[in-house]
């Protein structure tokens, strides 16, 4: 193999082949690198493109031993959707929404958690544990389940979306619903994994997971014929997505395979944007957020575990960081789903908002080439629409009822 971990403080270098999180010098977070010149030679668009348009097509640029049983459930190969109705509306030349809700579990996680699934079963571990908001809990049990695997899922009480829920458990995860949020319960699965190492951890400081969900970028690059697109903005929670996009894009770059990069531009809900702050500021640290508060639950994070490769995405992609409102959310919601007939769930449609207020401010030209992530499906989150949106008209059954509901008559 020629992949190697690299702390991404201090530059320790550490083998792959156990499943580690941490630096052991400096305890800031790992990444899996490569050994570029000796990969380039084995780069192939064209034999990649022969392959199932799925996470797997760049199995070249995933660190898994070629004798590990893959645990697959068909994740990757979404849709990127040219949405002229809204860049319409918006007055930009093109736009296109990647939607991570087609992905088996409905959102993008299951990029990350087919990778990091199949490291556990190549390290021999006999269960896994994540924290989660509810997307992580619901990929994790349909992967754990796959693998044959003990899951545990360590959930803040009463602040996840039903639908997550319900996925969790159908896919037979042992649910844990602690006091507090999820800052709380991400630092109870670390301890529990840290005391128990036959329990793999798989939230996002789990390097292998960033590997997986960096096969966005390289998608969205096959899509377009290698033709990467001006702008990407992506939902901000904790910050896992926005760096393993980054690392995708650059490592394509390092490859030779494209000869530009994206600016990346993450959105956090207003009422949980710690690193939205501190790129604001200029700050080189964010202030976590002790109480988070966001209608978009799947970003309502106030202390990301990825800050800090968030912040260098950043930097290094000439991007940005900006907020959105729940009202702007919502709104953004409601337009993807009736302009274009995209239902994502509101963390998501905080892109579409991000998008907006950029355009506003002249941060992003109406020329440039845009895409937009989308990064879960509308019915992960039901409640929200159910709740807040236009209710059913009764009437009665008989034909002329209904015509003069409907103003025929």
């Amino acid at each position: 193999m020629n992949d190697h971990y690299q702390c991404i403080g201090c530059n320790s270098r550490y083998e792959t082949s156990e499943m580690m999180y941490t630096c052991a010098e400096c305890s800031d977070l790992l990444e899996v690198k490569y050994d570029y010149e000796k990969i380039a030679p084995v780069i192939d668009t064209k034999l990649w493109r022969s392959r199932i348009f799925s996470a797997w097509r760049y199995r070249e640029l995933l660190p898994i031993s070629p004798e590990t049983r893959i645990v697959s459930l068909g994740e990757g190969g979404t849709g990127l959707h040219r949405s002229e109705h809204l860049a319409e509306d918006l007055k930009v030349n093109t736009l296109s929404v990647k939607f991570e809700g087609e992905n088996p579990t409905g959102s993008f996680k299951d990029r990350g958690m087919t990778v990091s699934i199949s490291k556990a079963v190549e390290v021999h571990a006999k269960m896994v544990a994540c924290a989660s908001t509810g997307n992580t809990s619901a990929s994790l049990a349909a992967y754990a389940a796959r693998a044959g695997l003990r899951c545990i899922v360590i959930v803040p009480a009463d602040k996840i979306a039903q639908g997550k829920l319900a996925q969790a458990i159908a896919h037979g995860a042992m649910i844990l619903e602690i006091e507090g949020n999820f800052d709380d319960a991400l630092r109870a699965v670390i301890e529990l994994t840290e005391r128990n190492r036959s329990i793999a951890l798989l939230n996002s400081v789990n390097p292998f997971r960033i590997e997986g969900q960096k096969t966005l970028a390289f998608e969205v690059c096959d899509q377009m014929n290698f033709k990467p697109p001006d702008v990407l903005i992506v939902p901000v929670g904790n910050a896992g997505n926005i760096s393993s996009i980054w690392k995708g894009f650059d490592e394509l770059r390092r490859l030779g395979v494209i000869d530009k990069t994206p600016r990346l531009v993450g959105i956090q809900a207003e009422g949980a944007s710690p690193i939205a702050s501190a790129y604001k500021l200029k700050s080189a640290t964010i202030q976590p957020v002790k109480n988070p508060e966001t209608i978009a639950t799947a970003i309502r994070i106030g202390a990301p575990a990825s800050w800090k490769k968030a912040l260098r995405a950043i930097a290094e992609s000439g991007g940005a960081m900006e907020t959105a409102s729940d009202a702007e959310i919502l709104q953004a919601q409601k337009e993807l789903a009736r302009r274009e007939g995209i239902f994502v769930e509101p963390a998501s449609a905080s892109s579409i908002a991000g998008l907006r207020k950029l355009l506003e401010q002249g941060s992003i030209e109406k020329d440039e080439e845009i895409v937009c992530v989308a990064t879960g499906h509308g019915l992960k989150d039901p409640e929200v629409v159910t709740k807040i949106g236009e209710k059913p008209t009764r009437t009665k059954s008989d034909r002329e009822s209904i015509e003069r509901v409907l103003g025929l008559r």
